[in-house]
């Protein structure tokens, strides 16, 4: 199976990243802007925050506060769960699937380097699972 870090070599793509005192509307948008389901949330370089789709639902939607006056500091993951780049795909939906969690910052020396998805691990995962079909047809046909 492969490693986060072979993964972020074959599908490399831009991390998008809000700061705490933006508004969740601000926050909204870049997400649909760039069709992503959440944005780490980044001070002076460092990680102090995930917030995705669901937090806006529970945290402002559901108890009535509004996107243009909360802050993004005010609905935030504070504590977020990170992997490092060594981690196996399958790892990471051990971990997705036990915390109940669509995304996976990934660090490297304290530093963030990328984002994996729910979506990119099933991809990734099925991707392995019809190679390894490939395979075993091959090695059965002789």
């Amino acid at each position: 199976m492969k490693t986060i870090k072979h993964f972020l070599t074959d599908h490399p793509h831009e991390i998008w990243t809000v700061s705490p005192g933006d508004t969740v509307l601000d926050a909204l948008r870049l997400m649909a802007q760039k069709n992503i389901g959440a944005v780490v949330v980044m001070r002076e370089g460092q990680l102090v925050g995930i917030m995705s789709e669901r937090d806006y639902a529970r945290k402002v939607a559901l108890m009535g506060k509004s996107s243009t006056s909360t802050k993004v500091s005010e609905i935030m993951t504070e504590k977020v769960i990170t992997v490092s780049a060594e981690y196996k795909i399958n790892d990471c939906m051990k971990i997705m699937s036990e915390h109940q969690i669509r995304h996976l910052p990934i660090l490297a020396h304290n530093q963030l380097v990328g984002i994996i998805s729910i979506r990119d691990v099933v991809k990734e995962m099925m991707k392995a699972q019809q190679m390894m079909i490939d395979d075993l047809q091959k090695y059965i046909s002789g």
